[in-house]
């Protein structure tokens, strides 16, 4: 039972950082590919 208890506990671990890097890849690509495209860079000549 103690094996499953620190399984448990150690898998949270990267499947929760994968989970927080997936967000923030997903607004990432949001922003670069659909935000970015609307407000095109100024041009400083």
């Amino acid at each position: 039972m103690l094996f499953a208890k620190v399984w448990t506990f150690w898998i949270a671990v990267p499947l929760a950082a994968g989970a927080v890097l997936f967000v923030l890849a997903i607004i990432g690509g949001y922003l670069l590919k659909v935000v970015k495209p609307k407000y095109p860079p100024r041009n400083q000549a």
